[in-house]
């Protein structure tokens, strides 16, 4: 019996980011990814069967705080975990507070640690 394969969506504003993540993820991770550097846009086509959304923070289109609880309400079984250069302890309380299940440090210390942190976030 295979596993199922899970879907991540990545909304970021630096496509840098997101064109680095969408490889790491969907070659090394073995994860379905698909990208948006708008928050908006991802709103509107957020796929109802995204098991893991990565989130920034701080975007100019809208900011991932406010972003947070519109996400949930179309995908309300998604797992959230926000991306910030910015944390400060508000920030993450904040996040939590809309429904975010966990937070990381940008730049990534390295890439491995990113992807154990989504392979605990899956198993919950």
């Amino acid at each position: 019996m295979s596993k199922a394969i899970k879907n991540i969506v990545i909304i970021d504003d630096e496509n840098d980011i997101l064109q680095m993540l969408e490889k790491y993820l969907s070659r090394d991770g073995g994860y379905k990814v698909k990208t948006f550097n708008n928050p908006v846009a991802a709103i509107s086509s957020l796929p109802k069967d995204t098991d893991l959304i990565l989130l920034d923070i701080m975007m100019p289109q809208m900011n991932g705080i406010d972003a947070l609880p519109k996400l949930l309400e179309k995908s309300p079984d998604s797992k959230i975990l926000m991306m910030t250069a910015y944390s400060t302890l508000d920030k993450v309380l904040n996040a939590h507070r809309h429904g975010a299940t966990d937070y990381i440090m940008k730049p990534f210390s390295s890439l491995d640690v990113l992807g154990k942190k989504i392979k605990e976030i899956l198993k919950k």
